[in-house]
């Protein structure tokens, strides 16, 4: 990349000096500067194709809309195998401390070593700033799919990020210590031996009122804030009552709080300005997606659950490559690719840069910066429309019998930016 607005990283990560960090107000919200430092992991993978074609078009957008007024200044940060091959780190604490300063950014898939133990970098990335709510906004843009009426589907996934079997508090069947929470829960809770076999692995799902809360606010807000009908909130809580159940429960506290009066319902149709707010089990959920989509328009639920039914969601408009993620807390935000490194297209040029890039363009919506945002949705949309695409896009319209031209990844990427 070549650009004026990108500092690669030089043995550190380069700060410009006509740049300026985001701030955090003491109510969260933030204060953007017109020239902001958005750092930038390219990822494992076809990652190091696919970042460049996001910052294209973001670029492209952002000149569009102000003319060189406002102007991302992107960093780039190491993590991943590029981190591990410059550092012998891969995660480096100046790529954690310089996610922090500039509170807002953005990556590519980053891998997990299989046999060399260690943290998932995506787990750590998410804990190291408490980005406690995983967002994924479903909907289609004209490309290939699986289902009829692929319109119909416009739901926005909020995964609860901080809590559940996530938390990877377990017990390894026959180890020493299964042993000891085996024999506690036997002899001091009293549960039975049929229920913990001597040979039984042991997870626990913990799950607590605060995150759940402050999750459900989050989608809440989201929903009024763009006009959205009906919120569900989703958990198999007819079966796990002290866990699921106790987070479907809590949801519906929130609905009762101050902020929500009068905005949050649960019964009845919603008004101008307010949503419903209704309770699905999990398996209900997962059908319904699939047989009516346009019933939904938020879906609240737990961590595990938020990881099956994003993915069943973003089936229906053709995959995870076609579908944007933000990891977001209090102000700070993660955007980010929803797929994963594919290491077996890396590096041929062919890798589909559209779930990285609407990220980008969620990414300029969550800084408050919508005209840029809908210049890439807009641009998006005309160049799918024309059957322009990566071989993933082109094969999906030639399996449908019609006709596609077949793009790189960075010729893709013009082909959009010279759309708006």
């Amino acid at each position: 990349m070549k650009w004026e607005n990108v500092h690669l990283w030089e043995g550190k990560a380069r700060l410009p000096q006509e740049a300026k960090f985001i701030r955090l107000r003491e109510d969260k919200s933030l204060e953007v500067p017109d020239n902001p430092v958005i750092p930038y992991i390219e990822g494992d993978g076809i990652g190091p194709e696919i970042a460049p074609a996001m910052i294209h078009v973001v670029n492209a957008a952002m000149e569009k809309a102000y003319g060189g007024r406002k102007r991302i200044h992107w960093v780039e940060l190491l993590a991943g195998d590029k981190a591990e091959e410059k550092t012998g780190k891969r995660m480096p604490e100046e790529t954690l401390e310089v996610l922090k300063e500039a509170v807002v950014s953005i990556k590519g898939p980053l891998g997990t070593p299989v046999g060399k133990g260690g943290k998932s970098l995506n787990a750590v990335l998410r804990q190291s700033m408490d980005f406690y709510s995983a967002i994924r906004p479903v909907y289609w843009l004209g490309q290939p799919a699986p289902i009829p009426d692929p319109q119909r589907v416009n739901v926005a996934v909020f995964r609860e990020n901080s809590d559940d079997v996530y938390m990877a508090v377990e017990y390894m069947p026959k180890a020493e210590n299964t042993k000891k929470v085996r024999e506690f829960l036997i002899k001091e809770m009293g549960v039975s031996e049929y229920a913990l076999p001597e040979d039984c692995g042991i997870t626990i799902k913990p799950m607590s009122e605060y995150k759940t809360k402050r999750h459900v606010r989050k989608a809440l807000r989201w929903a009024l804030e763009n006009g959205k009908k009906v919120v569900a909130v989703v958990g198999k809580g007819n079966i796990m009552k002290a866990t699921e159940g106790a987070f479907i429960n809590w949801a519906f506290e929130v609905a009762k709080e101050p902020e929500f009066e009068g905005k949050v319902i649960t019964e009845g149709e919603p008004s101008e300005g307010q949503v419903l707010m209704v309770r699905v089990i999990t398996d209900q959920m997962l059908m319904q997606l699939v047989l009516k989509p346009e019933a939904y328009d938020v879906i609240v639920t737990q961590n595990l659950n938020g990881d099956y039914i994003s993915d069943l969601a973003s089936a229906l408009v053709g995959g995870p490559g076609f579908v944007p993620s933000g990891n977001i807390g209090d102000g700070y935000a993660l955007f980010e690719s929803t797929h994963g490194t594919a290491y077996d297209i890396a590096g041929k040029g062919v890798a589909n840069p559209l779930s990285l890039t609407l990220s980008g363009a969620m990414m300029l919506e969550y800084l408050g910066w919508k005209e840029p945002a809908l210049l890439i949705y807009q641009a998006v949309k005309s160049a799918i429309g024309e059957r322009l695409g990566t071989p993933d896009i082109a094969g999906g319209f030639r399996r449908m019998g019609l006709e596609a031209k077949e793009l790189s990844t960075m010729d893709f990427a013009r082909a959009i930016a010279e759309r708006m």
